[in-house]
């Protein structure tokens, strides 16, 4: 009967509303439903109509990164849960970005159309400007969501906005939308992710314009836009040389190749940062000497299970690119055996983010970017001399190992 009790109080644990339970079924769900949407429609339209969506995206990262706020991240680490009227000001300020990003994109369209040789896609990169205006409506009652750590919540909606995302997407690209539908499923998936964060999320803000109040996240959240600027040098420079030098074609298959290896490493790491910065913060709150304990935990197993990851995925690039992908893609197979190592370390990265910015150390992985820019504009150069587009993957893996020991240097110190 006893084991009966405690077989039953696990399971309910397991599934409860802030169980990381919910985190992985939101993992598994979503980025299995990105890879199934971006590996079918890779297949079907080939390197230059994934590369011309890139350079869209591009311009849609670019942006975005130049204007985040880092009010999402100060809501979750503060001391104090944010007023209705705090809430009001954030989306005021979320939203009036999105305009101003989106309005920027449209304007500079022509010049991304010319500079990465886009002969007759600029209607697909005006497109794009919708993606940054949908994100700034939706309700900042998200941000409280994440702070209380309701993941229950939180994959009940990225799980029905991925689920808009495929679908649309793929019926598009099989009904012969091109390029064209991966950016209108993307803009219908943040639409309902928009509109489920104002219809299930409370408290709902006052829907009116308020500019002060928020004062007091600005200290913490000008790190969190600095690590932004820089990480849009880190995570763009190598796509911009790329479709720059050698146009949407060669940038697809560098893109995919960058893009499975994400999916493969990176992308659990991120998702599961979701559970570890909240779940950081609220121990740092009370111990912190428990939560560098829980810290620990994670990062020996997230580098245990990498490593094996890793060497997998080399060993099986080559056949794993033709069953998937098919012969058209088989080039990007010498760079995915190079991402790999890279995402392992950008995954890496996520887990010593969310724990330096949980202890309010987020200027030290501004200070690890900052690092990694040297690293790469003095690697780079030679490197792509001599290697080519190879040499820009090893120079960013060489940036990267750079960050990761600046922030494991950090992490001691914080303890």
């Amino acid at each position: 009967m006893r084991a009966g009790r405690v077989a039953a109080l696990s399971v309910r644990a397991s599934l409860g509303a802030s169980a990381a339970t919910w985190v992985l079924l939101q993992q598994v769900a979503v980025r299995g439903l990105v890879a199934i949407k971006f590996l079918a429609i890779g297949r079907i339209l080939g390197p230059a109509a994934i590369g011309s969506v890139s350079v869209a995206l591009l311009a849609v990262a670019i942006a975005e990164s130049l204007s985040d706020t880092g009010l999402a991240q100060a809501v979750i680490q503060g001391r104090e849960a944010p007023t209705r009227d705090e809430l009001s000001a954030v989306w005021t300020t979320l939203v009036a970005r999105g305009i101003f990003v989106g309005l920027l994109l449209v304007a500079l369209a022509p010049l991304m159309e010319s500079q990465f040789h886009m002969t007759g896609e600029l209607l697909l990169l005006q497109l794009a400007a919708l993606l940054p205006l949908i994100r700034g409506i939706a309700s900042p009652t998200y941000f409280v969501i994440q702070r209380e750590r309701r993941f229950q919540h939180i994959a009940f909606v990225e799980i029905a906005a991925a689920m808009a995302d495929c679908s649309v997407g793929l019926l598009l690209a099989l009904g012969g939308a091109g390029a064209y539908s991966v950016l209108i499923g993307m803009a219908l998936g943040e639409a309902l992710k928009s509109t489920l964060t104002w219809a299930t999320m409370t408290p709902r803000p006052p829907l009116r314009v308020r500019w002060h109040g928020i004062g007091h996240y600005v200290a913490f959240s000008r790190w969190i836009w600095a690590s932004s600027v820089v990480n849009l040098v880190l995570n763009q420079f190598d796509k911009i040389v790329v479709g720059k030098m050698l146009g949407p074609a060669q940038l697809g298959a560098y893109q995919m190749s960058s893009r499975l290896a994400q999916m493969l490493l990176a992308d659990a790491a991120i998702a599961m940062s979701q559970y570890l910065f909240p779940t950081f913060s609220a121990h740092h709150r009370s111990d912190a000497k428990k939560a560098a304990r829980i810290f620990k935990l994670y990062l020996a197993a997230a580098v245990v299970g990498l490593a094996v990851v890793v060497l997998l995925l080399r060993w099986l690039a080559a056949p794993l690119f033709s069953l998937v992908l098919g012969a058209q893609w088989m080039s990007a197979v010498p760079l995915f055996r190079i991402f790999v190592i890279n995402m392992s370390l950008g995954a890496l990265i996520a887990v010593l983010v969310a724990y330096l910015r949980a202890v309010g150390d987020a200027k030290a992985a501004t200070h690890a970017s900052v690092m990694q820019v040297i690293v790469l504009f003095s690697v780079v150069p030679p490197a792509t001399h001599y290697w080519g587009v190879t040499g820009i993957a090893w120079g960013m893996t060489a940036g990267l190992g750079t960050a990761v020991a600046w922030m494991l240097y950090r992490t001691v110190k914080a303890r």
